[in-house]
């Protein structure tokens, strides 16, 4: 096998985000009291996260403003006399124990880090992906965990990339290949940092 070194995006590529996501919004949102339809209010919440996460990713907001701005605006747009501050925090005490594995993801880990160095690199908040993580069963394959929080840069800026492989045991571009869903910050990331990548898209 070629390549040495694989660095893995984490949410829907090895975690379905997707799910864990819903999961951990009903129960944000039953905590705090809210009993009504609950699927428009989660599908808004979705587009409103996307659009603040690609603003992040373009260095136009920061991760804290992210976490509650996303609630703020959703609560607003149904009318709802909610925190979004006290939503932040349930929702991200909840990720961790909501996680969902994407089929296969255990056993495609296991046969690479027979092969070589396994990593992830991911526009994530620090904390909560080791948390994720942990709970995930993925830990004991992996060498190390490259977020865009400890590093100060998201996907697809090359810096993040270059922090993943100072991390590595050892990096050699021709032989690292990055493994990611998105094709905005993974690929064109891999692209640009000059390593090779491969696009999960099950759909």
């Amino acid at each position: 096998m070629r390549h040495q070194l694989f660095f893995f995006d984490l949410d829907d590529t090895l975690l379905d985000f997707r799910a864990s996501e819903q999961l951990s919004f009903v129960r944000t949102m039953s905590a705090l009291g809210y009993d009504g339809a609950i699927e428009p209010v989660f599908q808004d919440y979705q587009a409103i996260n996307v659009a603040l996460w690609r603003s992040f990713e373009r260095g136009l907001v920061d991760k804290d403003f992210l976490k509650v701005e996303r609630f703020r605006q959703t609560f607003a747009m149904h009318g709802l006399a909610l925190d979004p501050e006290a939503a932040s925090r349930l929702y991200l005490d909840a990720l961790p124990e909501t996680v969902v594995l994407v089929e296969g993801a255990l056993e495609v880990c296991a046969a690479l880090s027979q092969h070589g160095e396994i990593g992830i690199v991911t526009n994530g908040v620090e904390h909560i992906q080791q948390r994720r993580i942990a709970s995930s069963g993925l830990g004991s394959f992996l060498s190390f965990v490259a977020t865009s929080e400890a590093c100060g840069h998201a996907k697809p800026d090359v810096r993040i990339f270059d922090y993943a492989a100072g991390m590595a045991r050892a990096f050699v571009p021709e032989a690292t290949i990055l493994v990611g869903g998105r094709l905005d910050a993974d690929i064109l990331g891999a692209n640009r940092f000059g390593i090779d990548s491969c696009w999960f898209n099950p759909g």
